[in-house]
């Protein structure tokens, strides 16, 4: 299965396909160098594959590229970030507490 992750700032979302397919997405609201990531959704047919997660990981990729705080609304993005400390530098750290990370 060939997986593209890729910006959709017309519709406010990174949006994930596979194979050409619309798979999955995390809605965002952008500010003045912050991202929040307001919810992530995967289409019922590729749950169980890890999309959401590679989703999660190319949305903070490409969050810190830009140079972006993040604000993880989504519970989702929240329990990813717990499983990956190692992207927690996103989070801005007076806001870790707010947000249970």
């Amino acid at each position: 299965m060939e997986l593209k992750v890729a910006d959709d700032p017309g519709k406010a979302r990174y949006e994930i396909t596979a194979d050409g397919e619309l798979a999955g997405f995390v809605t965002y609201e952008l500010g003045d160098g912050v991202i929040n990531l307001v919810h992530t959704e995967t289409d019922d047919r590729f749950r169980g594959h890890g999309l959401a997660g590679q989703l999660v990981q190319a949305t903070l990729d490409s969050a810190r590229d830009r140079h972006l705080a993040v604000l993880p609304t989504c519970p989702y993005v929240r329990r990813w970030l717990g499983e990956h400390p190692d992207y927690l530098d996103l989070v801005p750290a007076d806001r870790r507490a707010e947000f249970g990370v």
